[in-house]
């Protein structure tokens, strides 16, 4: 499929390589209790999980900025729960969020598994639209940091993905043009339509178990990988 077109793989990071989720949830059980805020944790992610992706989107879309992002994504979690809490304690749970979330640093199954497979064969890169000071925090703290030659961020860019110009950054660093690369990411229109609406290979990493689609070749573990490169 790939196989002898590929000689760079882009990866996204959240929710493709570090599992987003599973470590934002151990964030927020321990700011919660630091800041003795009694809510049940359940309750609580199972509204913010949504709430989050629908406010990235509008970040990715240039729609709210990065402060708006993390404020409202959860001021609007606590609101939906009718918990009342000022917004000074908002403040400081959002800036606890991002000074603790890199800390945790779950991977998705198989990570160092395809990553150990994928080096010898081919330049291995991240694109992120995460923030950079905790993008490289998560990277080095999950100890994948040395798989990648280069790591393209939406801060560094100016852009967020889908932006082409993101893209278009990431193949200008490596040195490669976009026939000989495949983007592989969790995000249906960030990674894989953008990807592909500059030139890219792509594979979608089915990770919120999204309806099928002809888009781009589907997996549902990373391992699957190897059967592909």
């Amino acid at each position: 499929m790939f196989k002898d077109k590929v000689t760079d793989v882009f990866f996204d990071l959240d929710h493709t390589l570090w599992d987003f989720d599973r470590n934002s949830a151990y964030t927020f059980q321990k700011i919660f209790a630091a800041q003795q805020i009694n809510l049940d944790l359940s309750k609580f992610l199972e509204v913010y999980v949504p709430s989050n992706l629908r406010f990235w989107k509008m970040y990715r879309e240039e729609r709210i900025t990065k402060e708006e992002l993390r404020y409202q994504r959860l001021k609007s979690v606590f609101d939906t729960l009718s918990y009342n809490i000022s917004d000074n304690i908002i403040h400081v749970l959002s800036q606890e969020y991002i000074n603790h979330l890199s800390s945790f640093n779950h991977l998705f199954p198989n990570t160092i598994e395809v990553l150990e497979y994928l080096k010898p064969k081919y330049r291995l890169h991240i694109i992120t639209n995460g923030f950079q000071e905790v993008q490289e925090k998560k990277l080095v703290g999950a100890g994948i940091h040395s798989y990648f030659e280069h790591i393209i961020n939406s801060e560094m860019a100016g852009v967020k993905k889908p932006n082409p110009i993101i893209f278009n950054l990431a193949l200008h660093r490596a040195g490669v043009a976009p026939e000989k690369s495949l983007m592989i990411g969790d995000n249906l229109e960030a990674d894989i339509l953008g990807a592909k609406a500059v030139g890219l290979h792509t594979l979608h990493f089915n990770a919120h178990q999204e309806e099928r689609h002809d888009v781009a070749p589907i997996i549902y573990d990373l391992q699957e990988i190897k059967s592909i490169l």
